[in-house]
């Protein structure tokens, strides 16, 4: 597989926050007046779907000063996804974005939904864009999961140069209500410091 950021090499106490599938009513927001609090940037990888049918949430992440990342319009799963279709599906994305207005104020960045893409389609996408999967992934997403066992088992796993995913989604919305403040308050009580991918 084509290289992948799945761990940023720091030497720094320096965690990644990252957040896919957004941007959504209420749950994006919340994110951000969380991020806010703590004065905090991160990385959202926003479904192009969503992008157009919220574009002022969109705006308003971007405004915020985070990196944005695409996650393809319609949060295709690449390894069932033909090569074509796949990259077609993420210009779409990219002109979405154009058709906005908007430049982004980051590196181009990709993050395949669940994780899956072919060797092909990353060297193809890698010409292009940072490739970022992730070091720690919560299961916010996974309503059976309990979240505690979430926050402790990410709190333990939490290193330098930590890649983290949340989800600012309808499914994970009562996960990461609970998880997420918890988490950046014990990570910032630890001494970890937050940066945003792309920069």
């Amino acid at each position: 597989m084509p290289a992948c950021t799945w761990q940023v090499k720091t030497s720094k106490k320096e965690i990644f926050l990252t957040f896919d599938d957004g941007p959504i009513p209420n749950v994006t927001e919340w994110v951000l007046d969380i991020l806010n609090r703590y004065n905090i940037k991160a990385t959202f990888f926003c479904v192009g779907d969503n992008i157009a049918k919220h574009p002022n949430i969109f705006k308003q992440v971007l405004a915020n000063g985070h990196s944005i990342g695409n996650h393809t319009f319609n949060h295709l799963k690449g390894w069932q996804t033909d090569n074509e279709v796949y990259y077609q599906n993420i210009q779409k994305w990219e002109d979405t974005v154009s058709n906005l207005g908007l430049t982004l104020n980051n590196k181009p960045l990709f993050r395949p939904p669940y994780g899956r893409i072919s060797f092909a389609q990353a060297r193809f996408l890698k010409q292009d864009y940072e490739i970022v999967m992730w070091s720690i992934i919560t299961g916010d997403f996974d309503k059976s999961l309990d979240a505690e066992n979430c926050l402790t088992k990410s709190l333990k796993m939490t290193d330098n140069g930590t890649v983290i995913v949340f989800h600012d989604s309808v499914k994970s919305e009562q996960n990461i209500k609970t998880i997420l403040p918890r988490y950046i308050e014990k990570a910032l009580q630890a001494g970890f410091t937050f940066s945003r991918m792309g920069v």
